[in-house]
């Protein structure tokens, strides 16, 4: 296996970062392919000239445009403002829910055409979906409207991944990890400057919400437009490769064509395609506990994670149903807790200790803290104490996020390491979507915001148990094992050291000898 080299980040699903609703989240870097022929004549060439710094340069500027919707931060108050006048039982029961469906519906879908189409088309796909959101909250008035408006952004959550693999396509394979960071940082600027212009437009500005989803129309346009012009990626993981890869293969079958000319010609591609080797290579994954453990946390945390921030907003306007937009801070908290996430995605890749005997201790510490916060925002009265528990429990995640990513990817090839960031996101997405139909839809138990709280509270408290659990018994274990090492290394010395031992070996060779 060749050692993948990863950003900060993450994923299918993995940062990025969280704006709206917090729908936005880390964005998780999908690898690309491995070359591993050493005369890569292409690849060099395209390093040595450096024009994949230019394609690089303007994906960047897109991801950072894209993410310029000032708006996002404030819908939820928007549907519940007079402006909108629908109730939070609407909000939170049958709009909300709307959008963990449609990302399990789509997902799939969009990351098999993500590959097969080049990615291009799926970021223009996510762009006009983009400006399909906003003209829905401008132009539409009935519930109906709102839930494809909810539709929309499951579709624009799914064609993350395009971007965050797009990168890969552009560039040498020895500068993946460099511009992984570009890519990761650029998405990271785009939703801290989105949320402290929304929190000025509305604060300092004093615009309405109507004002500023007009103003969030025109940024998600101009990024429509800047889709347009991305360049087209000659090569993806799965389904396309570069012409030299092709032509390398056509000679290797006709190669083999004359060596073994009684072979049937009717051979199904299908079974010896890169993708269905990926597929059938995932039950190896299961049986590294490394691997195991990390896939585990992005399905289960990262689904709590997720209906924390669908939800997070309702429960704010419930906590402190604001009268004036001057003094709804939701752009505020956005951007301050973009920042406290990317400073704890930055220290966790300085983080130095043997993960494979303190992973669980770890994650189960951290999922306790963060269990704890949502108990906090759960019971409070206090909008402030609120608006701190979000920002430290999305810092929380985020910490683990670049490690989690370099745990799974650094045993897999880049191919393998995309597929199984892939199935750990539809596993946490389908995981999502059945908590939701249980605890949300209304036509499941329709809990309010701080029941659906408490809920979350028992999920991450029952996770915490299930981790220190496992990290107390792989801790003993370990101890136990390297007591009997060392007990046996003493008496192995002992053996050797002793006065007695050696004569008594003599003589019973001399005897064995004279009989």
């Amino acid at each position: 296996m060749v050692e993948v080299s990863t950003g900060s980040e993450n994923t299918q699903d993995g940062e990025e970062p969280g704006t709206e609703r917090n729908r936005q989240v880390v964005e998780d870097v999908a690898p690309d392919p491995v070359f591993l022929e050493t005369k890569e004549d292409p690849e060099a060439q395209k390093l040595k000239s450096g024009t994949w710094m230019w394609s690089v340069v303007y994906l960047c500027f897109y991801g950072f445009m894209v993410q310029l919707k000032p708006g996002e931060p404030f819908i939820t108050p928007y549907l519940l403002s007079p402006e909108k006048n629908f109730t939070r039982a609407q909000v939170t029961n049958e709009i909300n829910p709307v959008l963990s469906y449609s990302y399990m519906a789509v997902l799939v879908p969009v990351f098999l055409l993500t590959d097969y189409l080049r990615y291009k088309p799926v970021l223009i796909l996510q762009s006009l979906s983009h400006v399909s959101i906003w003209l829905l909250l401008i132009l539409g008035t009935s519930l109906l409207e709102m839930q494809l408006m909810e539709f929309f952004y499951g579709i624009t959550m799914a064609a993350r991944v395009a971007y965050s693999s797009y990168i890969f396509s552009l560039v040498p394979a020895t500068v993946y990890q460099r511009v992984a960071s570009y890519s990761r940082t650029s998405v990271l600027m785009g939703v801290f400057t989105s949320s402290v212009l929304g929190q000025l437009f509305v604060s300092v500005g004093g615009l309405s919400y109507m004002t500023l989803s007009t103003v969030s129309l025109g940024f998600v346009t101009v990024g429509l437009l800047t889709s347009f012009c991305l360049p087209w990626p000659k090569r993806s993981m799965f389904f396309n490769k570069t012409r030299m890869e092709a032509e390398r293969k056509d000679a290797a079958q006709s190669e083999l064509a004359e060596m073994k000319p009684c072979e049937k010609d009717n051979v199904v591609s299908w079974k010896t395609s890169v993708f269905v080797g990926m597929v059938k290579e995932l039950k190896h994954v299961v049986k590294v506990p490394n691997l195991r453990l990390w896939s585990l946390w992005w399905v289960f945390n990262s689904t709590g994670y997720y209906l924390v921030l669908f939800y997070v907003h309702i429960l704010w306007n419930k906590v402190y149903p604001a009268t004036e937009n001057k003094h709804v801070y939701n752009g505020a908290v956005e951007a301050a807790s973009t920042l406290i996430g990317a400073m704890t995605s930055f220290a966790a890749g300085y983080v130095k200790i043997r993960w494979n005997l303190w992973s669980e201790l770890v994650i189960g510490l951290i999922t306790g803290a963060q269990a704890g916060l949502l108990l906090l925002m759960g019971t409070t009265d206090n909008i402030w104490v609120c608006y701190v528990a979000y920002a430290l429990f999305r810092g929380f995640y985020q910490f683990l996020v670049p490690i989690a990513i370099f745990q799974i990817a650094s045993s897999l090839n880049k191919e393998l390491c995309a597929l199984v960031f892939g199935v750990n996101t539809f596993l946490g997405t389908v995981l999502k979507t059945i908590i939701t139909i249980i605890v949300a839809d209304k036509r499941g138990l329709a809990l309010n915001v701080h029941s659906q709280f408490l809920i979350y509270f028992f999920y991450f408290t029952l996770l915490t148990v299930i981790y220190l659990s496992c990290s107390a018994w792989i801790i003993m274990r370990h101890y136990s094992s390297a007591r009997a090492e060392e007990r046996h290394t003493e008496v192995a010395l002992t053996a050797e050291q002793s006065p007695i031992a050696s004569p008594a070996c003599e003589e019973h060779n001399g005897t064995s000898i004279k009989a």
